[in-house]
């Protein structure tokens, strides 16, 4: 079977930013390094405690977290939940 022309002259392979950018272009990318510990606290930390917050206000019955956002203590408690689950979104 013929040979290419890039293997008969013995060329080796790029290195630098050309080879860097042509390496992206055909999606050979870095895979990135595993989250830092701080951010898996957060993560999950915000999910607890939005639940939580659910939980405390049915058991008091709107007395508590904050008794003037009354019903708003629901949105509250699945807000604070929604910002740990779409940190998941970059978990490694």
């Amino acid at each position: 079977m013929p040979e290419s022309k890039s293997r008969k002259t013995g060329k080796k392979p790029q290195k630098g930013p050309r080879a860097e950018r042509s390496a992206a272009l055909r999606g050979e990318e870095h895979e990135p390094g595993p989250l830092p510990t701080w951010y898996k606290v957060i993560m999950f930390g915000l999910m607890i405690v939005g639940l939580l917050w659910i939980i405390a206000y049915y058991l008091t019955m709107g007395v508590a977290p904050i008794p003037q956002a009354g019903g708003w203590n629901i949105g509250i408690g699945f807000g604070i939940a929604c910002i740990g689950f779409l940190m998941t979104t970059r978990w490694r």
